[in-house]
């Protein structure tokens, strides 16, 4: 697992970004019935695939080209997870079927799908009526991936946050005196007390706010589903608390937190054993973003194309968690009977 792991994030370090040349992205297309290729751009965001913005006759779509570092194993996975979720009427990126209706296709050496084109911009400053939606936006995808026939496990759960620290080697203490220990009693904590018997399902694991779009101040729907997992439904909605509702002063926001959990518990009611696991599940989402940042931080050269998040900005989430006693705390308020 540690070497898996590792070779997963040095993969993401050492390669680029695919280019495309027009002959060999013509030859693609003539698979599709989409009509003349008037124009294609890349965009920059997103670091996992090569993206593009593909306009023809047909209409506007994302081309996405999947790097070495996703495993061609989990593409049946995610395409087919993206279609299960559009025909229960999730709005989401829907794959594009060619005449011979195999969503997959090579190009410019990669494995490649097309996708519909998702009207809306996601928000870099969520407000209380955003995480609101996307609490009810989260729990209607959970609720639509049931039934989903294919599987995958989550490999940056609990289990694998201990090989990836190990993979930090010496160097974390240069991003902070103290934290070696400081995690190593993080993960004995979360070791011991990690919730395993909750209600599980299809999680998204990313959902931050780069990953939902916005039309006109309504939610138009979810995209980036290259984490998506079978895990604990409630880790979802902790990973979600830490992405939508903390301030830049990195004050917690509880009213953000209080609408998006009134939201989610609106669409799917939350039992309570998942009521009382989300202090615990909220620490262990913060340390599952603090390790991978901070691996990347220590890893990826400062001269790389690839912007390095700060994992301490994640280490201040985290040590805001241990101090939550009650869901309370968090923003649910039908918590009294388990204070």
């Amino acid at each position: 697992l540690h070497l898996s792991l590792r070779r997963q994030r040095q993969m993401c370090i050492r390669d680029s970004y695919t280019e495309v040349a027009e002959t060999e992205l013509a030859v693609f297309l003539q698979r599709y019935d989409l009509g003349r290729l008037l124009s294609y751009k890349g965009i920059a965001e997103g670091v996992e695939n090569s993206n593009f913005l593909l306009r023809a006759e047909g209409g506007t779509f994302i081309l996405t080209l999947y790097e070495k570092r996703v495993d061609r194993n989990d593409l049946p996975f995610f395409i087919g997870l993206m279609e299960h979720l559009a025909a229960k009427g999730l709005s989401c990126p829907l794959p594009v079927l060619p005449r011979e209706g195999e969503a997959l296709g090579e190009l410019a050496g990669r494995r490649a799908a097309l996708f519909t084109f998702l009207e809306g911009m996601w928000t870099r400053r969520p407000t209380v009526s955003h995480a609101r939606q996307v609490g009810a936006a989260l729990a209607g995808m959970h609720k639509a991936g049931d039934g989903f026939s294919l599987a995958r496990r989550n490999a940056l759960s609990v289990d694998a946050w201990r090989p990836l620290f190990a993979g930090c080697g010496t160097r974390v203490e240069a991003v902070q005196a103290g934290l070696s220990a400081e995690i190593e009693a993080e993960l004995a904590f979360l070791e011991a007390n990690w919730p395993r018997d909750l209600p599980s399902g299809v999680i998204h694991a990313d959902l931050f706010n780069d990953n939902v779009f916005f039309l006109d101040g309504q939610l138009s729907g979810l995209i980036d589903f290259y984490f998506a997992c079978n895990d604990l439904l409630a880790y979802d909605i902790a990973i979600c608390l830490g992405a939508w509702c903390f301030e830049a002063d990195g004050a917690y926001n509880v009213t953000k937190g209080q609408a998006l959990l009134e939201g989610y518990d609106g669409m799917r009611r939350l039992g309570d054993a998942e009521i009382a696991a989300l202090p615990v599940l909220t620490r262990g989402a913060a340390m599952r973003f603090l390790l991978t940042r901070l691996y990347d931080w220590i890893h990826i050269p400062d001269t790389s194309f690839v912007t390095k998040k700060d994992p301490k900005e994640y280490l201040r989430k985290n040590r805001f968690y241990r101090q939550v006693k009650r869901p309370a705390e968090l923003g649910l308020m039908r918590d009294a009977t388990l204070s």
